[in-house]
């Protein structure tokens, strides 16, 4: 299955819940209490988090769509809190707020990067579910995807008539369920319970053929799009009338922490339909945000430029030949990533010993090496009639071969100035014996903070001479 990158800035989601805080107490641990034997920790920092049904509208953001938030919380601190924290990712929150009922805070005890303890502070919401429906009503104009994230708080009294809310408009409804009924969730256009939700529903599944057939069965009886089964170190099925079950295999490289893993798998899902792909390839980018997200410590957003790179890795195209609108995507992930861009160019006719050496000495300068080649019209005017003597694609395949270039693009100018100016390297590297102000390009880059290096070239190495050596034979 090819995947690519969906809009994400083309998508709205309105998601409608169970909202939380996770907060963390953070500090070190270097003694037993003398009062009882637990270790004692010495809080040095406190973070907080949105959660649970936040926490899904906040992965939706951190992904580049437009996310809208329906939830309960009381009037305190807590409240304060998740609404300052989802206004500053650009989540629109509307909360139903309700006295002398405390919002639903989780509190965790962490130590070397471990949880010690949790505490939950909650009690079950008296909430005023045509109010909360009239809300969503009201809200779901441009809506292209609507979730239902439910942790069984009380936020979500009348299910129902939310899905038929969205139906009436044409609106898919996606739903995280929880508890042992599943029939409130009828004509939702997908649901996505783990495994052990769905086997308390349908009873336990010996095998994946007995998972499929029970599946199928859910799915008349609930007249449900699609059913989306998440299964741990197992990956995924997907489910969906008249068609076969599409596994995935979990995509986890490290698991460090499973926090949230359920709220990244239908925000992506959700944020992904609304960008217009179709439902196996959502199901896809889930299953690869759930990769990153429970190699994460606790509850945590995917941003769009982690899964994009995932996308790429999973395609191999994280490296390589590119044109320049996708080397500019890949320096701005690059950058997200904290990485060092460093920029070199040439013409790079015959790939000698002298070149590689010069390109390993180049990468040492930064964490990512953009090559830029002289395409074959400027190298004509460059080096003369007769070159190139490869042409522009064979060069760079051959280049992108090279461990130490990450990514290699072709530009027709007889200098890089254009391109230094839409990718604005870190550091602009060149070989040869001439000082910094010689290096073509140079102004441009000192200008906005960047550095020029000049490297050595490797002595007797050089194209020309190769070139002249074969004519001469």
């Amino acid at each position: 299955m090819k995947l690519s990158m969906p809009r994400y800035d083309q998508a709205t989601v309105l998601v409608v819940g169970d909202v939380m805080l996770d907060r963390y107490w953070h500090g070190g641990t270097s003694r037993i209490s003398p009062e009882a034997p637990v270790p004692v920790v010495k809080v040095e920092q406190i973070e907080d988090r949105p959660g649970g049904a936040a926490n899904v509208a906040l992965n939706i953001a951190a992904l580049g769509a437009s996310a809208l938030l329906v939830g309960v919380t009381g009037r305190d601190e807590a409240a304060h809190s998740l609404t300052d924290s989802l206004h500053a990712a650009g989540v629109q929150a509307h909360f139903q707020r309700i006295d002398e009922q405390p919002t639903i805070v989780k509190l965790r005890v962490m130590s070397r990067h471990q949880q010690l303890l949790r505490m939950d502070f909650e009690e079950p919401f008296n909430t005023d579910a045509e109010a909360l429906a009239a809300e969503v009503d009201g809200l779901l104009d441009g809506v292209k995807v609507l979730v239902l994230s439910d942790y069984g708080k009380g936020a979500l009294k009348n299910h129902q008539a939310l899905v038929q809310l969205a139906r009436s408009k044409g609106i898919p409804v996606l739903a995280d369920p929880k508890g042992k009924d599943f029939s409130i969730y009828r004509g939702a256009s997908l649901i996505t319970p783990n495994l052990s939700e769905f086997e308390a529903i349908v009873g336990h599944c010996a095998d994946e053929a007995e998972l499929v057939s029970r599946g199928a069965k859910l799915m008349l009886e609930l007249e449900l799009g699609a059913l989306l089964v998440t299964r741990g170190e197992h990956g995924m099925t997907l489910l969906r009338p008249d068609h076969g079950p599409l596994h995935l295999p979990a995509r986890a490289r490290e698991v460090f922490d499973v926090t949230g893993a359920g709220d990244t798998v239908i925000s992506t899902l959700a944020a992904s339909l609304a960008a217009g792909e179709e439902l196996p390839h959502a199901v896809a980018l889930a299953n690869l945000a759930a990769g990153i997200v429970v190699g994460k410590l606790g509850t945590a957003a995917i941003s769009a430029p982690e899964l994009r790179r995932a996308v790429q890795r999973e395609q191999g195209s994280e490296r390589g030949v590119v044109s320049l609108e996708q080397l500019l995507v890949v320096i701005e992930d690059a950058r997200a990533h904290g990485e060092k861009i460093v920029f070199t160019n040439g013409c790079f006719d015959i790939l000698h010993a002298g070149h590689v050496t010069y390109l390993e000495q180049a990468r040492a300068e930064g964490d990512r090496l953009v090559l830029a080649v002289n395409d074959d019209a400027s190298v004509s005017r460059l080096k003369g009639p007769g070159r190139p003597i490869n042409a522009v694609d064979r060069r760079m395949a051959v280049l992108a071969g090279l461990g130490a270039v990450d990514w290699v693009v072709s530009f027709a100018e007889d200098t890089p100035e254009n391109l230094l100016r839409a990718v604005k390297p870190d550091v602009l590297v060149k070989g040869g014996d001439y000082g910094i102000e010689g290096v073509v390009g140079a102004d441009i880059v000192r200008a906005y903070g960047g550095e020029v290096r000049v490297l050595g070239l490797v002595e007797n190495s050089s194209t020309t001479a190769i070139v002249e050596k074969i004519r001469n034979k």
